[in-house]
């Protein structure tokens, strides 16, 4: 899901598990797409099934447009470990009659992956696709609990354009935007692609949430307490453990017993996640009238 494989998605148009295979090649080399089939692919020389995408690649090829068997294995070899072509080699690949772009591809490969491992990383990738189509819910919990590293409540389930909004101002400001700033970004666009298929976020509720963990209820998410911003996995923790015990009186009681700070207790009321709580625990004659 990074920036840099979906703009290569989309350069390649997939349309088979083997195309996958490649684009993953191209992805986990050094120089194999960048300044290299990339360019070629744009200039109609090659396409994604043509391009050298993994370093068996160039063996199999070699050895089918004629190359003896060894030599193929030996360029394979000196390519995908950033050594170019030696004048020998490229001789024997002009004889084969391997196009000139060919070689000139194998010269700027600084590093290649093998297509057993590139093979490796696509089945996963399904594996974990098969749960983003057929089981959704279960894919953005799962996802959001474990590989999420910037999740923020605040900015990210108070509805699609709210969210969408957050994403202008972070865009525009693209080139000041800090480190967590930039995780941040990463995870509103998996938030905005799952409002985009139709799902919702529920609203906290501070009895029934988990600590760390993303809840289905109701055919909705329920985010985790420590998505709240300033609400860490100890604090999360607390909150849990307090609630076990009973109600909360007050948002003074709350923080008490969860030990949460008053900033992060007054944002939480602020997002209506304390419900109607009152302030304190003491009790004014005006409440008896």
């Amino acid at each position: 899901g990074t920036d840099f494989v979906m703009q290569m998605v989309k350069d390649t148009k997939p349309k088979s598990f083997s195309d996958l295979v490649r684009i993953s090649g191209l992805s986990h080399g050094t120089d194999v797409w960048l300044n290299n089939a990339q360019t070629l692919i744009q200039e109609g020389k090659c396409t994604l099934a043509t391009a050298i995408c993994t370093r068996d690649d160039i063996m199999t090829y070699l050895i089918n447009t004629g190359v003896e068997p060894g030599k193929a294995f030996k360029i394979m070899e000196s390519v995908r470990k950033g050594k170019g072509l030696t004048p020998e080699m490229e001789e024997s690949m002009i004889a084969a009659g391997v196009p000139d772009w060919y070689i000139w591809s194998c010269k700027q490969i600084k590093y290649m992956f093998p297509k057993a491992h590139a093979a490796a990383y696509v089945m996963m990738a399904f594996r974990i696709a098969y749960f983003k189509v057929y089981y959704p819910l279960a894919y953005y919990a799962a996802y959001f609990s474990i590989r999420a590293s910037a999740f923020n409540y605040e900015l990210m389930c108070l509805g699609r354009q709210r969210l969408e909004e957050h994403m202008a101002d972070y865009k525009r400001r693209s080139n000041e935007l800090t480190k967590k700033e930039q995780d941040t970004l990463k995870d509103m666009r998996v938030v905005q692609e799952m409002y985009a298929r139709g799902f919702e976020f529920m609203p906290i509720d501070i009895y029934r949430a988990k600590a760390r963990h993303f809840q289905i209820i109701d055919d909705k998410l329920m985010p985790s307490l420590s998505s709240i911003d300033g609400l860490g996995d100890k604090a999360a923790d607390a909150v849990v453990e307090a609630s076990k015990k009973g109600k909360f009186l007050s948002r003074d009681d709350f923080k008490i017993r969860s030990r949460v700070s008053s900033t992060v207790v007054d944002n939480m009321a602020n997002m209506g996640l304390l419900g109607d709580l009152p302030l304190s625990n003491q009790m004014s004659l005006l409440d008896f009238l």
